[in-house]
Formats: structure tokens, sequence, C-alpha cells
């Protein structure tokens, strides 16, 4: 994937990490975006450390991986900003 694909794979994993979250968080669509690719990164690093697959371009596998990422990432940084 190159890397506008990763833009918007992460603009729709962040927004779908928050719609599954959803809350008060400062940053904006920005940090939605950058949670979102780096979301990706991480459901594909478990994804593949579990068997389940990896992060390969834009189907439901990976999105669903992805998002899975996201909402961790997401869930992490709530923790972080609230200390």
């Amino acid at each position: 994937m190159g890397i506008l694909s990763w833009i918007i794979m992460g603009l729709i994993v962040g927004a779908l990490a928050k719609f599954i979250m959803p809350g008060k968080d400062p940053g904006g669509i920005f940090v939605t975006i950058l949670i979102g690719i780096a979301g990706a990164f991480v459901g594909g690093y478990i994804g593949t450390f579990l068997g389940l697959g990896a992060v390969t371009g834009f189907n439901l596998g990976s999105l669903l991986l992805a998002t899975g990422g996201g909402v961790v990432l997401l869930a992490l940084y709530r923790v972080i900003k609230k200390k």
C-alpha cells in the first residue's frame, strides 16, 4: 500500500475506532488519522502474531484487524491523556 492508501485507511480506521469508542478526545481529525494509521500497524502485528493474518490492503480482514488495533491505541491514548 502506498502512503495515500495508508492515510485513507487511517482515516477510515480512526473513524471506526471513534465510532466503537465514542467520547471527547483532544486532537481532532489529525489525531484520529494518526491513531488509525498506527492502529493498522498494531492490528497487523497482533493479527500476524496470533495467526489471524496481516493488513495487506483494502479488504474486510485488513479493515477488521486495523480497526481492532485502532481501538486498542485509542484506549491507550485515553489512559495516557488522563494522567
